[in-house]
């Protein structure tokens, strides 16, 4: 059992690490672009990048926030 609990402890650190915002922005992000593949809305080349600029963009909102609550 402990082995276990070490090895989801592990996990979490990996995945959630510091910040848990980012891993779920980044969850959303794979969420969407998970749907448009599913869907086939657009094509592979283009569901790739769309993937990669909405983690971009999702990753910058929450390091945005985060500087933002860090000053006031």
């Amino acid at each position: 059992m402990k082995l276990l609990k070490a090895f989801g402890l592990f996990w979490y650190d990996f995945v959630i690490g510091d910040d848990w915002k980012v891993a779920a922005y980044v969850v959303v992000a794979l969420v969407i672009t998970g749907a448009l593949t599913v869907n086939g809305v657009l094509g592979d080349g283009a569901t790739v990048i769309l993937g990669a600029v909405l983690t971009m963009i999702f990753f910058a909102i929450g390091v945005r926030y985060d500087a933002r609550r860090s000053r006031s």
